[in-house]
């Protein structure tokens, strides 16, 4: 797949597949040739379909971007590979912990191009501090803390998807705290959960308190909360010399003795723009930031796990 344009297909048109296929659409390096919905209609002019196999059948299309709900993403994926095509998935990775299993193995097996969008993976946010780390400015890390809070769930923009409220592949856990346990893995080494108290409403988590261990005995702390308040997203790594905190998804924060001090960062914040970028570079066998299937599939066990 070394073509300079990649014909791309697109599984699942809601909040997700609906923007990724706005900024494909107008990516030089990506043709829209199919996409796939069993309830939501393409915008005019962009070839739909309502049968997703015809899209991962396509003798056109070069890779396939799933955004489809989690229960579905294994079934596409191995599918996908099987024909041929490079796979850019949602996250969660899957809901089935073998589902998840088999498409690590099938992506090793066929040696197919696979991705997953976790949105921290291409942050300048995220490269910044783990620049840091590996220059030593933080010193020996002491600990990582994330903390969120939701006024609601599920969250406005996902009120439409039923299934993000429910037990079975919804939850702030899989939908936001991924995100985090995916960048503390990526710095700091693979987690090992030691502790997890989750509370349930009527579907959904409502409150997790969750202790975790990084490499070289690290804790790791993740609490979150359905409740009054501003909604709000917190990592923070404290380190013996200098301690970093993200807000807001990209705003980066340095703290000492002094207080919390802004940094300003260069190049392009990192969005759904620049990890498609990524993938293309993927596609032509680059190297690149994002998260691949099997760092998925170790974010996938700890969720999980949190809901035994």
């Amino acid at each position: 797949m070394n073509q300079q344009v990649i014909r791309l297909g697109i599984i699942g048109l809601g909040a997700m597949g609906s923007e990724m296929l706005g900024i494909a659409a107008g990516h030089p390096e990506f043709e829209i040739v199919l996409t796939t919905d069993p309830v939501r209609l393409a915008p005019d002019g962009v070839p739909h379909t309502p049968d997703a196999q015809r899209v991962i059948e396509h003798p056109d299309i070069d890779a396939v971007y799933i955004a489809s709900p989690p229960s579905t993403h294994a079934g596409y994926a191995v599918q996908a590979m099987k024909a041929g095509k490079a796979v850019f998935c949602e996250k969660p990775l899957a809901i089935d912990l073998d589902e998840g299993a088999e498409m690590v193995s099938v992506a090793a097996e066929l040696g197919s191009v696979n991705a997953l969008n976790f949105v921290l993976s291409d942050r300048a946010a995220s490269i910044e501090v783990g620049r840091a780390l590996r220059a030593g400015e933080a010193g020996t890390v002491l600990g990582v803390e994330v903390r969120l809070l939701f006024p609601e769930w599920p969250r406005a923009f996902q009120r439409t998807a039923g299934w993000v409220a429910g037990r079975e592949q919804g939850g702030f856990l899989r939908e936001v705290a991924s995100h985090y346990l995916f960048l503390t893995d990526r710095l700091l080494g693979p987690l090992t959960r030691s502790y997890a108290q989750i509370t349930y409403g009527p579907a959904a988590e409502t409150a997790a308190n969750v202790l975790l261990t990084a490499a070289d005995a690290v804790p790791v702390r993740v609490s979150g909360q359905v409740a009054a308040g501003p909604e709000s997203y917190e990592w923070t790594l404290y380190g013996s010399r200098a301690s970093y905190r993200i807000t807001e998804w990209g705003r980066l924060f340095e703290g000492d003795g002094s207080g919390w001090r802004e940094v300003t960062l260069d190049g392009p914040r990192g969005d759904e723009q620049t990890r498609l970028t990524e993938f293309a570079r993927a596609v032509r066998g680059e190297q690149t930031t994002l998260a691949d299937f099997s760092a998925g599939l170790r974010v996938q066990r700890l969720i999980e796990g949190f809901h035994l």
